[in-house]
């Protein structure tokens, strides 16, 4: 799978480097695009793609823009405190 994502990120990176100095920060939004893009598909691999191209869809002249940080990845084995604590509640009585 990383090796699928690999040309693309290095295509960001170049990207990054190379063509986004030579421009005016364009970015409405807080990491850039590029650095989102490189984030999500770090921690999602595939779906982290298409995060990164929803992203560039709204980073628009018409958009508030902001903050965006990619969210971090949950897994779901994990329970929450109140879950636990729910369940040994009931194993209680």
């Amino acid at each position: 799978m990383k090796l699928l994502l690999s040309p693309l990120t290095l295509l960001i990176t170049f990207y990054q480097k190379f063509i986004s100095p030579a421009l005016a920060p364009r970015c409405k939004y807080y990491p850039s695009c590029s650095s989102y893009a490189l984030t999500a598909i770090s921690t999602y691999g595939v779906k982290g793609v298409a995060m990164a191209a929803w992203r560039v869809v709204r980073c628009n002249p018409w958009s508030h823009g902001g903050v965006d940080y990619v969210q971090p990845k949950v897994k779901t084995e994990e329970k929450t405190i109140t879950e636990q604590s729910l369940e040994s509640m009931k194993a209680a009585a």
